[in-house]
């Protein structure tokens, strides 16, 4: 029989598995496997930094809902990708993260580039381990993708040292599993017995609401959750990644009625989401004390670990979901809590005119709502929006809506920055075919800001907006150390890498460089817009935790 490299087998697998794309730089030992990967027809893209070649993946996983892929050199270029990777794990994001290492048969010799990779990994991923032998990397491979969508979704390591992969075998050798299965996610049904308590419970109660996370994203859980929000006309509100169960222009959806609905309700549903800083830990007064709390999720632990929950079912939040509409039958009806969201509606048509007047200034500097009410105003209905930054984060988490799932992604509760133009890079790899549009502050973009170069070599017409406000944050007192970097022209620097840049310095210019940035899409450029907007603006809004910048 003939001998398969493991250069080849790794590559064989991925193509058996259906991987269509991955994010990389390429170096030893891994080159061969990039070779014989590409060579298969899976996309390469090889971006500028490790940690961005992880955070594409990320984004890649959180719009097409199957695992992203990257790869890195050994040594210094697999322990790059730790932070992309920490932030993944953080967001429940499926990653798979394949790193070249020194040769098993030289380990503890003062190898080149030698250190313990795995032990570096384990931290940062949900699983990490080295494949040791050329014959099961089938096997491992097919390992790891299992266990990044296992249970709780997150990212996994494999370690793939330079004699494995360089290694040729009699092909008869080779362990393989059955690749068609890899990606199938199981999907575990909740106690029927709690279903019943929780249908009983939801009867009794007057002020409900929703919450919701990526669990129903991950578990595609979107029709499940929406019909169950449209049958019983229980008000939804979700994580800022979990956004579009329900389009935000939607009469039900009563978004700036949040807190008031967060305070009063007397029980909550809460669907795929953890209780961290995002919703307060559900503790007084950000929710009243006295309601009652049934919490759904495929992770036992996230459960039992919790302070308040009066029913718990752990399961699949599709499958979770559909039991409870069986089980709802018309015993739960729109009409039973119809005065409960005639309140919210009344808070909602009070306050969004509101908000539209502050975000319809005129002021010099431009006002980063001003910004956002461009933005909004510009955008298609499915664009996939990224935004990434501090005060732009939060201006335009209260002023531009989702309409979709897995259309909104921003940097999680890890609160990174820098994923602005990966996560970019990484949507627009996944869908071509869709506006993907990149709202950045100007901080956190200089951290990846190379990977402008990596959408202009790969043609990923990719829309970036700067809110260039002069440094990390607002800072009105000037107070702040190490707050100021100047106004960068961020624009020119776009142009030198062959991408469409402009600066902006009026409100009234936005929207036409908006527009002409559009006709640079059009012929396959990215587009970069530089826009100067006002240091001592602060967004203002219900605080998720004690610290801040």
């Amino acid at each position: 029989m003939a001998n398969i490299s493991g250069n080849e087998l790794v590559a064989e697998t991925l193509q058996r598995i259906g991987i269509k794309d991955f994010f990389f730089i390429m170096g030893g030992p891994i080159n061969g496997v990039l070779t014989r990967t590409m060579q298969k027809g899976i996309r390469g893209i090889d971006v500028r930094h490790e940690q961005a070649a992880a955070m594409s993946a990320h984004a890649y996983a959180r719009v097409t809902n199957k695992p992203g892929l990257c790869m890195g050199a050994s040594g210094p270029g697999t322990v790059n990708l730790t932070t992309g990777l920490a932030n993944a794990l953080i967001d429940c994001s499926p990653i798979v993260a394949f790193g070249g290492s020194s040769p098993v048969n030289e380990y503890l010799t003062g190898a080149f580039q030698e250190i313990d990779q795995v032990a570096v990994m384990k931290p940062v991923t949900k699983w990490a381990q080295r494949v040791y032998e050329t014959r099961r990397l089938p096997e491992m491979i097919d390992l790891a993708f299992r266990q990044s969508i296992a249970g709780k979704p997150g990212p996994v390591y494999l370690d793939l040292p330079s004699d494995v992969i360089n290694n040729e075998i009699d092909e008869t050798l080779v362990k393989w599993p059955d690749l068609t299965r890899t990606l199938a996610r199981n999907r575990p049904q909740g106690d029927p017995a709690l279903i019943q308590q929780a249908i009983k419970l939801i009867e009794g109660a007057r002020k409900p609401v929703v919450l919701s996370g990526s669990g129903v994203l991950w578990s595609d859980a979107v029709d499940e959750l929406r019909k169950w929000v449209l049958d019983t006309g229980m008000p939804i509100y979700t994580t800022p990644q979990g956004r579009g169960v329900l389009p935000e222009d939607h009469p039900n959806a009563f978004l700036n009625a949040r807190s008031t609905a967060l305070k009063e309700a007397d029980l909550l549903l809460i669907v795929g989401t953890r209780l961290n800083y995002v919703f307060g830990q559900i503790s007084p007064p950000r929710v009243s004390k006295d309601a009652k709390v049934i919490r759904i999720d495929i992770d036992p632990a996230e459960i039992g670990a919790g302070s308040r929950v009066d029913i718990g079912i752990v399961g699949d939040a599709k499958a979770v979901m559909q039991q409870l509409l069986a089980a709802a039958g018309s015993r739960i009806n729109g009409g039973a809590f119809a005065d409960w969201r005639g309140n919210l509606a009344a808070i909602e048509a009070t306050k969004r005119p509101e908000a539209e007047q502050a975000m319809s200034t005129a002021n010099v500097p431009i006002h980063p709502l001003r910004l956002c009410k461009e933005v909004r105003d510009f955008i298609d209905r499915d664009a996939i929006l990224v935004v990434d930054g501090q005060e732009i984060l939060n201006y335009g988490r209260q002023s531009i809506p989702t309409f979709n799932p897995r259309h909104r992604i921003n940097s999680g509760t890890f609160g990174i920055m820098g994923v602005g133009m990966p996560f970019g890079v990484g949507a627009k790899t996944a869908f071509p075919e869709k506006q993907v549009v990149v709202l950045h502050g100007d901080g956190s973009f200089g951290l990846n800001a190379m990977e402008l170069d990596t959408a202009a070599r790969h043609k990923l017409p990719i829309l970036v907006i700067i809110s260039l406000n002069g440094g990390w944050t607002a800072d009105p007192k000037h107070d702040k150390p190490g707050r100021d970097l100047g106004y960068t022209r961020f624009d020119l620097m776009a142009q030198a890498l062959g991408c469409h840049g402009e600066q902006v310095e009026k409100p009234e210019d936005i929207g036409p460089a908006l527009e002409r940035a559009k006709a640079a899409l059009k012929n396959g450029k990215p587009a970069l817009i530089n826009v100067v907007t006002d240091f001592a603006a602060r967004a203002v809004t219900i605080r998720f935790t004690k610290t801040a910048t």
